[in-house]
């Protein structure tokens, strides 16, 4: 589905199931670093299946989808150095979802993973007018800890244990969320790393694995928080 940040083009990607009638809650999915792909169309077409309409917002832009570790570095640095155009290009993608005519926009939710986690946190320092928010092994580094204010989502904050990427950002990152009096539960997984939930993370990156229990135990959680945030 093609959709635009302004001028910028954008391509994301929208499921749904046709079995389900009428209005439903609708779930904002976010990329890893290496852009939109297969993994989280395949998170969609899961949520699809339980009732949900899930829509991957596209962050970089049309046609670009990082081949290697470096050009995904490169292009996720770009939006962790400007957050401002990291807001911008997740609330589109919000907007493209709420627009949807199946979407109850009164339940609404986004998740994200890894550099997408780092971005739905974001879309809740914006002041998005969300239910929740769910950060698979996201990047809780905040250069505005003051924007936790803004956030009006419920959170779900899901770590590896460790995760050398993210452990040394933890205590302030809880302490700016209890400062804002945010409502956030934050679950650690011993022994789980960076990535933990795409099997694809084989470990040939130092520090990025899949970890089928932390990887099913969290997206238990995330279940039993959407039945929580959206009652039923």
């Amino acid at each position: 589905m093609e959709y635009k940040d302004g001028t910028t083009a954008l391509e994301g990607y929208l499921a749904y199931d046709d079995s389900f009638t009428g209005k439903r809650p609708g779930v904002l999915v976010v990329h890893e670093w290496n852009g939109l792909g297969h993994y989280a169309q395949g998170r969609c077409d899961q949520l699809a299946k339980l009732g949900y309409v899930a829509f991957a917002a596209d962050i970089y832009g049309k046609g670009v989808r990082p081949a290697t570790a470096d050009e995904a570095k490169t292009e996720s640095g770009k939006f962790y150095a400007d957050r401002k155009l990291l807001r911008a290009r997740v609330n589109a993608g919000l907007n493209q979802l709420e627009k949807n005519e199946l979407v109850d926009t009164t339940k609404v939710a986004a998740i994200g993973y890894c550099f997408g986690g780092t971005t739905v946190l974001e879309l809740g320092r914006s002041g998005a007018n969300i239910k929740g928010i769910v950060s698979f092994h996201g990047g809780l580094g905040n250069p505005s800890p003051a924007d936790d204010k803004n956030i009006k989502a419920k959170l779900l904050v899901c770590q590896g244990g460790a995760d050398k990427f993210t452990l040394g950002d933890v205590p302030a990152f809880k302490k700016s969320l209890k400062d804002a009096k945010v409502d956030f539960k934050f679950v650690s997984y011993p022994g789980a790393v960076h990535g933990f939930t795409n099997p694809e993370n084989t470990g040939s990156m130092p520090g990025v694995k899949y970890d089928a229990k932390a990887d099913k135990g969290s997206w238990k959680e995330m279940m039993a928080f959407f039945k929580k945030i959206f009652k039923g």
